[in-house]
């Protein structure tokens, strides 16, 4: 019996069943390669000539298997753009978004989000209440990156509302994808008139990026890759600070930073859960699974993460690891791991300070993933503070 790839998928059961490399499915009738083993992910990931990001490839798509409608086409159909290319081509295409990240005043950014940051609690601090999700993890990374790219508030939530039903893979989601090209179109169209010194008029004037097409999809890839991974991150750490005892104590305690939960989590619960998709260029072999050529193979970064082989089994040597595969691995691996550490520092440094009594307001064990196969990000995370 084949296991639905869900935020829920139990790894453990899987690997004892599977070893490093399951059969699961991704909606039904649809299946995948989930590759669990640590060394696999690092061998898919740096060999491009075998194993291909490019979406065309995918032998399911091409026969018919999975419709054009398929709720994951938003995040599994190939698209012009830096994450479907390989070799040169990507190369090409991912220099815009490394000089992008480069360009980031960090200062500013840090003093902006504080601010956001503080905004936020300032709306809900007075009710006792909140949740620290909905009204805080999520906006917090969108309002930060549509701030780069030059767009306002507004056109901040607009994006987080499509960006919500493009990561779930349900049957909203090729709306909600396209309602997000739609605002990040009329912003880029704005800086055709009238250029600003924001993320959307440099990729704009690159020279590696040619034409409107090539420059809207660049938007695409750097603002929905970090605002589902930097949400959760946030929201992946408050959960771990106010339902772990062991650990929340150790960091009020002075003994564990911020930065100390930030890395636990990468390892036990990465921004990517699972990472689509490599496709078999031709027939091969991986982790004792004949693979056959036009196959999918899912990253399970959060499976890797758990492999024994990833770790020393010392507490000691553990404490300061950052080998995890939260990133990726290879040319493909995330580009603003730094910026993304900015702003979730600051988001957790900041709602810890301004709330220092913070609560969970409902057992940890009524805490649930919101709906997707790639992300296991809380659907809520329900506190309270102050007296209440």
């Amino acid at each position: 019996m084949t296991t639905p790839l869900t935020a829920t998928t139990d790894y453990e059961e899987l690997r004892a069943r599977w070893g490093d490399v399951a059969w699961v499915e991704l909606e039904p009738g649809v299946g995948a390669w989930l590759v669990m083993g640590y060394q696999e992910i690092l061998t898919i990931t740096r060999q491009e000539k075998l194993y291909s990001r490019d979406a065309r490839n995918w032998r399911l798509f091409q026969e018919g298997v999975v419709p054009p409608d398929s709720g994951l086409g938003p995040m599994m159909f190939w698209r012009p753009n830096v994450i479907g290319a390989d070799g040169g081509e990507h190369r090409r295409l991912r220099r815009p978004l490394d000089d992008g990240v480069a360009a980031i005043d960090q200062r500013r950014m840090r003093r902006s989000v504080e601010g956001m940051c503080a905004d936020l609690i300032a709306g809900f601090r007075d009710k006792g209440s909140a949740d620290l999700v909905g009204e805080y993890a999520a906006v917090i990374p969108m309002l930060a990156i549509a701030d780069l790219f030059g767009l306002d508030v507004t056109q901040g939530h607009e994006l987080l509302a499509a960006l919500r039903a493009l990561f779930g893979s349900a049957e909203d989601s090729q709306a909600g994808n396209k309602k997000f090209e739609e605002i990040l179109g009329g912003i880029m169209h704005a800086r055709q008139q009238d250029p600003a010194e924001d993320l959307t008029s440099r990729f704009l004037r690159h020279h590696d990026l040619n034409g409107d097409a090539e420059v809207l999809q660049s938007m695409v890839v750097m603002i929905s890759a970090a605002q589902e991974t930097t949400t959760t991150w946030i929201s992946q750490t408050l959960r771990l600070v106010l339902t772990d005892p062991r650990f929340a104590g150790r960091m009020r305690g002075g003994r564990l930073g911020v930065d100390d939960a930030l890395d636990e989590v990468l390892w036990r619960d990465p921004p990517m859960t699972n990472m689509p998709a490599r496709y078999a260029l031709r027939d091969t072999e991986l982790g004792g699974r004949r693979i056959a050529r036009g196959d999918a193979l899912v990253l399970g970064l959060a499976a890797a993460n758990a492999d024994p082989s990833a770790h020393t089994g010392e507490a000691v040597i553990e404490l300061g690891n950052r080998a995890h595969l939260a990133w990726s691995a290879g040319p493909h691996a995330c580009p603003a791991p730094v910026p993304a550490r900015l702003i979730t520092r600051t988001a957790v440094e900041t709602a810890l300070h301004l709330l220092p009594d913070v609560r969970l307001a409902v057992a940890p064990d009524e805490l649930t993933p919101h709906p997707s196969p790639w992300t296991r990000c809380p659907a809520a995370l329900p506190v309270l503070f102050g007296d209440h």
